[in-house]
């Protein structure tokens, strides 16, 4: 005996309400070939990865300014470096 489970996974409906600077930006996306549902879908997603990256980044600052080591290695080049224009 054989059984066969066929599962569709349904995605959400939103709805929302664009301003004027969204629908030009929607359109914007929909000239490049894609469906509205796509736009919007790919412009959330680059959304949440901006996002992301950001607050990657922002951590990766402050572990660095952490770093007593590094903030001395920082300040020593920045002297050097002031130091080769002094003598300039």
């Amino acid at each position: 005996m054989t059984f066969c489970v066929t599962v569709a996974l349904m995605a959400r409906a939103i709805s929302v309400r664009l301003d004027d600077e969204a629908e030009q930006a929607l359109r914007t996306l929909e000239a490049t070939g894609l469906s509205q549902s796509d736009a919007i879908r790919s412009a959330l997603l680059a959304s949440a990865r901006r996002l992301r990256r950001r607050r990657e980044l922002a951590a990766e600052v402050a572990a660095l300014e952490a770093d007593e080591a590094d903030r001395a290695e920082m300040l020593a080049v920045a002297e050097l470096m002031e130091a080769i224009r002094a003598a300039r």
